[in-house]
């Protein structure tokens, strides 16, 4: 199975992270779900074709200002919400 997850716009407010962070975070969120959906996979929803305009998922901790950490952390709490139910 090919993922590919792009991101359009990522709003990162409250966040500590700097316009030339932006982008990373970014990359480091779409890098993380796509390696969590393709050997997790997605929920029964999702594969059959639906659609999700509103994921609900916990918030996220950072704990750095590390950009791929926090774009790894943001992915995991997505993922959450989209990802196989346990």
């Amino acid at each position: 199975m090919t993922v590919r997850v792009h991101i359009e716009r990522l709003v990162l407010d409250g966040l500590p992270v700097t316009a030339a962070q932006g982008p990373r975070v970014q990359a480091a969120v779409e890098a993380e779900l796509t390696r969590l959906i393709e050997t997790q996979g997605v929920s029964r929803g999702l594969r059959l074709g639906g659609n999700m305009p509103r994921v609900d998922a916990p918030p996220v901790r950072v704990r750095s200002v590390d950009a791929r950490e926090t774009g790894r952390a943001i992915a995991r709490s997505i993922y959450r919400g989209i990802g196989t139910p346990p």
